[in-house]
């Protein structure tokens, strides 16, 4: 297997409101303990900055939060509702909490145990972080993941192919606000490929590129 595009700590390494729109178009690695991968192509992505007041790490810093004030190129993964879950990409320099949720993807294949009664589009199985969490059965056991090659976890470049799309604007990025928030609401730092149709949510006024 060609690991060479594979990203590294070092492309994480910078502001996740940068890093956000960089990761539409990139690829979502699982490998499951059987050996068994599955790939999605990263189409919605929001970002957590420091000083923002939806970020996990923005009041203190505790045992829940901490992975997001370490080096970028690990998992947060964190629970919601009691049953859901969300993964992060933590971002930044070290000692600066900031991370990148992902909120879907587009998925091949898609995972035998997906039940085609209880989710009959199959290209709505990762459209949300909740569900995109339990498409590829992503926990909290996974937070702190080093993502790299061989880990349950990693991320790959934008092929050359979906690059060359971008460069010509045959696809584009919608900028929009962030979903599900009661604090920093106004902050447009949620990106999503405007062509795909498992985007979580749609941005009702219409897609404009985000860069």
């Amino acid at each position: 297997m060609n690991f060479s595009n594979a990203i590294d700590a070092s492309w994480l390494s910078r502001p996740s409101t940068q890093i956000a729109p960089d990761l539409i178009g990139c690829t979502l690695v699982r490998q499951m303990p059987d050996g068994m991968t599955f790939r999605g192509l990263i189409v919605e992505t929001e970002a957590y900055e420091p000083n923002d007041p939806a970020m996990h790490a923005y009041r203190r810093r505790t045992n829940r939060n901490q992975i997001m004030f370490g080096a970028a190129g690990r998992a947060y993964v964190y629970q919601i509702y009691g049953f859901y879950h969300c993964l992060n990409v933590v971002t930044d320099q070290d000692g600066v909490p900031s991370a990148v949720l992902l909120r879907a993807l587009e998925l091949t294949p898609i995972p035998d145990w997906i039940d085609p009664e209880r989710e009959p589009k199959p290209h709505r199985v990762a459209a949300g972080p909740g569900k995109l969490c339990l498409a590829l059965k992503i926990d909290v056991s996974l937070s702190t993941t080093v993502l790299q090659p061989g880990q349950p976890l990693w991320l790959e470049h934008r092929t050359p192919q979906f690059q060359e799309q971008f460069d010509r604007g045959q696809l584009a990025l919608t900028q929009t606000t962030r979903i599900g928030l009661t604090k920093g609401v106004d902050l447009p730092w949620r990106w999503y490929l405007s062509s795909s149709s498992a985007v979580s949510k749609r941005e009702k006024r219409g897609p404009s590129n985000g860069y």
